[in-house]
């Protein structure tokens, strides 16, 4: 049985340069909007901009949640933003090995531009040159290309606004054709514990990165 997707619609904007898959269970995180609406008079309501998360929550606990930490998402949003990062979403995961409680990450994906080179070869320098505690390196045989796929743990940034807490990142390098640029997949969450399975979301979503416009033969919704 074919699994059902949903088609956002940066997919098939002109200026699309890389299409990706994501999973069931995670929900687009308005970057832009987020930091215009910080940013913009005081009448605007930042609350309004979240609301489809909000609403995506599987419980009041976890939107209570949401609420307090607002400031902290808008201080995160904006520090995204200055980095690069051109899309984010929020995984919204039940714990089925564990007490049932629910798993929070964050996927971003940035460009960063890299001298020429073979794309074997920026997918290793990119790994190489993470930082010195990676857990976890392998190279990935995408259809897309080369890759590499590095697991560190970290600890929270102060823009989040969590304390200091042990963080699971997990980032896959996947240069691209043109060789000028590589895209940057980071998978984060604080459920270090569930290493083994975000890194195989990752290496998931990873096997999506196309390219290649996909939607090309595929008509418009009406």
């Amino acid at each position: 049985m074919s699994v059902p997707y949903l088609i956002d619609e940066s997919a098939r904007s002109r200026d699309a340069d890389i299409w990706f898959a994501l999973p069931a269970g995670f929900v687009a995180f308005p970057l832009v909007e987020l930091a215009e609406a910080a940013s913009g008079p005081e009448e605007a309501n930042p609350g309004d901009v979240v609301r489809p998360l909000w609403e995506a929550l599987p419980d009041p606990e976890s939107r209570d949640r949401l609420l307090t930490d607002f400031a902290p998402v808008q201080r995160m949003a904006q520090a995204f933003l200055e980095s690069g990062v051109i899309h984010c979403s929020l995984g919204l995961h039940m714990d089925d090995e564990g007490d049932g409680s629910l798993l929070l990450s964050l996927f971003t994906l940035a460009w960063r531009a890299t001298s020429w080179a073979p794309r074997s070869v920026i997918a290793a320098r990119a790994a190489a040159g993470g930082e010195t505690n990676a857990e976890h390196i392998e190279t990935l045989d995408l259809p897309c290309g080369p890759a590499s796929l590095v697991q560190e743990r970290l600890t929270t940034p102060p823009e989040a606004g969590l304390g200091q807490r042990d963080l699971l990142q997990v980032t896959a390098y996947v240069p691209c054709p043109d060789g000028a640029r590589i895209a940057i997949l980071t998978l984060a969450t604080t459920a270090v514990r569930r290493a083994r399975h975000y890194r195989a979301l990752l290496r998931d979503i990873a096997e999506s990165v196309s390219f290649d416009n996909p939607f090309l033969d595929v008509p418009d919704e009406k």
